[in-house]
């Protein structure tokens, strides 16, 4: 009687899902996107950085990270902290201040807006005579002063953003009083020679510069865009003195003496002015175009500093002369007769210098430039010699070419990660030995549990591999496919390509580089087996390189061989790209990953899935046509399948025919919506009816691809039909064969399972395609001591074609205890029990509408869980995921994380099924997000918010990475400068947390809804990213993010 009963709530699992799972956006790793405004604090030695989509980003210490959002979505302009306060003010561009905090809750810091504030000018006001143009806060910590467009200053008195008018400095009133502080006539003609216009037309006069005495809080210098300088007695209410320039201001500097000012200009040059009392109008010191005569761009910002050794610095931003360097972003440092004008790859947003924080201290003696790019954050050394950059242990630039595909690896032993450090530590020689000089706060997070891996692929065939542990995502090492291949340019190229007597002094700084030698490197897949030490990665024009770590340089010739997937095939050719040129002879690699043979698939196709075993040293792919297996230890192919449909015309474009496949597909997608209102119209209810045609038979016993086509459209129907008689079920059209892209390998896995008889196992190779079919190949592997002398023999046991023909996206095996088997030389070394053989080991085929489980080896269908009919949804990653109990410290149980792509993530159980858990992660519209996921094998993941960011998010209570910090104004500084010598990585080993939690509401399946899918608009997009087969990178990112927190993401686990 017990299976009429209907299963009820049970208190006791919903109390343990609550110790097992729960989700949460953790952090942030990478650089902000379309980054707006830089902002330092001397005293908290944190840095600030705002966005154009209204984030706000501090940063001191490894490990100590704030955000915070704005309610508008407006532009950050402005960034400024309060002296010596745990406050920040920011200026949007719709006018409006800011006033942020950081204050104690719970042990740990939380960054919280307190207020907000708009200036408005009087009735009838132009919007100009409010417009802030710049925000000095006071060393009272009670005022700020706002300059405007119309070239009055406001006083606001602070936290509660009460305008004092009282003490308003009007322009009228700046120039009244310069007039009447001139006694002499000469003086007096003197001031006749400012324009008439400039009193008149007030966007000639807005403020440009505010800048406080360094010695005298009662003194302000104002600087106005039309070139007249004040400085203005805050109690006196006059002018003490004034300068005038021929030129349009850009910003002022005020010596650490309060003695001289210096002030950059429009036409590329800087004057220096000195302050005194007995000159009310004195004329410059110095005045000085660095790179002139010719016409050069404007200086927009300037720091003149001081050192104990007398020779000051001076660091600017621009004046390049106009015609050959004028499209060049940089900055120039002049000390000491030695002159370089850093040159950024992308435009420099705003940079500031780091000096002696102590306002009590005779000199500045800087110690690092801080330039924030549009694409990167770089940091100079200024106290070692030839100034070289500090390596970031944050803020990476993970785009410095764009990422096309991502792959994580959890728990490394620790004989691989110190390999992959040393190598590493030896492409970092360029970079300062200083300390990272942004220090501020505490890091309260522990230390990272294990260490994981998190590698990205690139755009210019390069694979980066970050250290994921903690909060901070660090760059280790670099590798790079570009040697074995002939390209235009040559590796050894340097980026240094002028001489030392080259004017002007140009130097390369910065990583991003978003240049491609050739589009055809991209890499498309990456499998790195933390066991052996290989690597597998493969990109955008069939090659696959298979690659040993080696600790030492070597000359070698890579291996080659030619996997042909069209072999059985006429009157096929390909239109897309060429193939890779392999490099002849012998070539040097560095120390790190090195290649050892190179698999060339043809047609030179995009590589969709690759699989590597390293116990057994093969490795498989696939590509739109077929897939094959390769043996990497004898150097030889094992086997080659083609699974092209006589239809698959598009698999054979190649992606140099976007245009054409997208009507193409389109046009497909349209004719299949007619063909199922058609077909609905002609049906007619029947009986249920299951699907238990979809399990394979022998390969020797299934008929022929195109034979049978009435036969297997009953089934289909009467499957339909079944999903009729279901009311919260969404009735989905099976897919015709004929579809376009059947054959394109979606995932491939090996196993050592029970595949021709239920007493012997062993080894196999599994492939998916988009076609909803399964090819599992039984494979003979020869014994270890004869294992170079015999070859490995495949042979095709089954063949599985599910009936709704959704794609394939995961294939995975369950042992006799439910187990998923363990991965490759796991067990070999002690870190998992050795899999269940005596028990019946079941098939999982997750589809993109459904999960499917088959016994073995009947391959006869157990059960299932239908996501599609039931939600709407469809997979788009699925990965196993070991999920720990809070409680119990030696509980856990495997599950599946799933993806789909309505943004939402989801935990299924093993092996029965069951929805345990649903949250919303990423928003449904973010389909490149969606595309870059990638699972952790603990229950945590990765996608890209935008090109450069990297969201991390957690469905596990006992796996949390996020930044706990302390900040506190109160407590005492030493103001110790960053020493040379042990480098950023000594403070790398805290994690970093924050987040916001969300709760685990499920959604109710919504009404049946005909051809629900196929009728959508975005589906149909979508169609399209499916056939190109994820080529490109992650591309698209028009979407704004409209709430506040956290959002993680990234794709493809181990």
């Amino acid at each position: 009687m017990r299976r009429f009963l209907r299963s009820g709530h049970d208190p006791a699992r919903e109390r343990l899902k609550r110790d097992l799972f729960q989700f949460n956006k953790t952090v942030e790793h990478g650089f902000p996107h379309q980054p707006s405004a830089l902002g330092y604090s001397q005293s908290l030695r944190i840095l600030a950085i705002g966005t154009r989509s209204g984030a706000v980003k501090l940063y001191g210490a490894p490990g100590v990270e704030f955000m915070g959002l704005h309610r508008e979505t407006n532009a950050v302009v402005q960034i400024h902290f309060l002296p010596g306060q745990c406050q920040l003010v920011t200026l949007l561009d719709d006018n409006s201040l800011h006033l942020w905090s950081l204050k104690v809750k719970g042990g740990v810091s939380e960054l919280q807006e307190d207020g907000s504030f708009t200036l408005r000018g009087p009735p009838g006001a132009a919007p100009s005579a409010t417009q802030i143009t710049v925000v000095l806060p006071h060393s009272s910590r009670e005022l700020l002063y706002l300059g405007t467009e119309s070239g009055n200053v406001f006083v606001v008195q602070l936290p509660a953003f009460r305008t004092l008018e009282d003490r308003t400095i009007s322009s009228d009133a700046v120039l009244q009083q310069v007039e009447s502080s001139q006694p002499g006539g000469g003086q007096s003609r003197a001031v006749c020679r400012l324009p008439e216009e400039a009193r008149q037309r007030r966007v000639f006069e807005m403020v440009e510069a505010l800048q406080e005495h360094p010695r005298n809080p009662d003194q302000v210098l104002i600087g106005y865009s039309r070139g007249l300088i004040v400085i203005w007695d805050l109690r006196a209410s006059r002018v003490l003195c004034h300068f005038l320039s021929s030129q349009q201001l850009e910003s002022v500097c005020w010596q650490r003496d309060g003695h001289v000012i210096v002030s950059c200009h429009s036409d590329g040059s800087y004057c220096q002015w000195p302050v005194s009392g007995d000159a009310p109008q004195p004329e410059p010191l110095r005045s000085c175009m660095p790179y002139g005569p010719f016409p050069c761009k404007a200086i927009t910002k300037i720091f003149w500093l001081t050192t104990k050794q007398g020779l000051p610095f001076t660091i600017f931003q621009g004046g390049m002369p106009r015609a050959s360097y004028g499209d060049r972003h940089c900055i120039s440092v002049i000390h000491d007769g030695q002159q370089t004008a850093f040159d950024f790859t992308s435009r420099v947003i705003d940079f500031t210098v780091l000096t002696e924080a102590d306002p009590a201290a005779a000199f500045d003696d800087p110690c690092a430039l801080v330039v924030l790019a549009e694409e990167e954050l770089v940091v100079i050394d200024l106290q070692a010699a030839g100034w070289p950059p500090v390596q970031p242990p944050y803020l990476a630039s993970l785009h410095c070419s764009a990422i096309t595909c991502s792959h994580h690896v959890s728990n490394i032993p620790l004989k691989l990660w110190e390999r992959i450090v040393a190598a590493g530590s030896q492409q970092h020689t360029h970079f300062s030995t200083m300390e990272w000089p942004i220090d501020g706060g505490t890091s309260l997070a522990p230390a990272p549990p294990q260490r994981d891996l998190l590698l990205t692929g690139h755009e210019d065939g390069t694979v980066r591999f970050w250290d994921a542990s903690g909060v901070c995502l660090r760059l280790l090492y670099k590798l790079s496919t570009v040697r074995v291949f002939l390209t235009d340019t040559d590796p050894s190229d340097s980026l240094n390509v002028q001489g030392e007597d080259e004017w002007p002094p140009l130097r390369k700084v910065g990583s991003f580089d978003p240049y491609s030698d050739d589009p055809r490197l991209g890499i498309q897949k990456i499998f790195l087996c933390k066991y052996s030490g290989y690597l597998a990665v493969a990109g955008t024009a069939g090659q696959v390189l298979v690659l040993e770590l080696n600790d030492e340089e070597a000359e070698h010739s890579v291996a080659q061989v030619e996997a042909d997937l069209l072999q059985d095939q006429e009157g096929y050719r390909w239109k897309g790209h060429e193939r890779l040129c392999a490099r002849p002879g012998p070539v040097r690699f560095e120390p790190g990953f090195q290649p050892f043979v190179l698999v060339q698939c043809q047609p030179p196709a995009v590589v969709t899935s690759l699989a590597l075993h390293s116990e057994w040293r093969l490795v498989a792919f696939g590509t739109s046509h077929g897939f094959g297996l390769f043996d990497h230890q004898q150097r030889r192919q094992v086997f080659v399948k083609c699974t092209l449909h006589p239809s698959d015309q598009l698999a054979l474009e190649g992606p140099l025919s976007r245009v054409k496949s997208l009507k193409k597909s389109l046009r497909q997608s349209f004719r299949r919506i007619r063909r199922s209102r058609v077909s609905s119209r002609k049906r007619r209810p029947a009986g249920p009816s299951g699907e238990n045609g979809e399990a394979g038979a022998p390969a020797q016993a299934r008929p022929r691809p195109l034979q049978g086509q009435e036969g297997a459209a009953r089934p289909e129907r009467a499957g339909v039909q079944s999903m009729e008689l279901a009311p919260v079920q969404r009735r989905i059209e099976a897919r015709s064969a004929e579809d376009s892209f059947t054959g394109f390998v979606r995932t491939l896995y090996f196993a050592d399972t029970y595949l021709r008889d239920s007493s012997r196992h062993c080894p196999s190779l599994w492939a998916g395609t988009n076609g909803g079919t399964v090819y599992a190949f039984a494979l003979r592997v020869p014994p270890a001591e004869r294992r170079m002398d015999e070859p490995v023999r495949a042979e095709q046991a089954k063949e599985i074609q599910l009936m709704h023909r959704a794609p394939v996206v995961g294939i995975l095996v369950l042992d006799g205890h439910n187990v998923p088997l363990p991965e490759p030389l796991e067990v070999a070394h002690d870190l998992s029990k050795s899999p269940d053989m005596q028990g019946g080991h079941q098939l999982l085929v997750v589809s993109e509408e459904q999960f499917k489980v088959f016994t073995l080896p009947k391959v006869s269908a157990k059960l299932k869980l239908k996501l599609t009919a039931l939600e709407g949804s469809r997979v788009r990653r699925v990965s196993v995921a070991h999920f720990g109990s809070c409680r119990a410290e030696d509980y856990g149980e495997h599950h599946l994380a799933v993806l789909t792509n309505l943004g939402d993530v989801q935990v299924v159980s093993l092996p029965l099924l069951k929805p345990q858990v649903r949250y919303s992660c990423i928003r449904r519209e973010d389909v490149s997000g969606i595309a870059s996921c990638v699972f952790t094998k603990y229950g945590q993941g990765f996608y890209l918010i935008s090109p450069s960011e990297f969201e991390r998010f957690s469905l596990s209570t006992k796996w949390l990475v996020e930044p706990r910090c302390l900040v506190d104004s109160a407590e005492t500084k030493s103001h110790s400068r960053p020493r040379n010598g042990s480098g950023p990585e000594k403070a790398l080993d805290r994690t970093r947390n924050s987040g916001s939690q969300s709760d685990g509401e499920e959604r109710r399946p919504g009404r049946v809804m005909e051809h629900a899918l196929l009728n959508d608009e975005r589906v149909l997009k979508e169609i399209q990213s499916t056939l190109e087969g994820d080529r490109g990178s992650y591309g698209d990112w028009r979407s704004q993010r409209v709430a506040v927190g956290y959002s993680l993401s990234n794709g493809g686990a181990e």
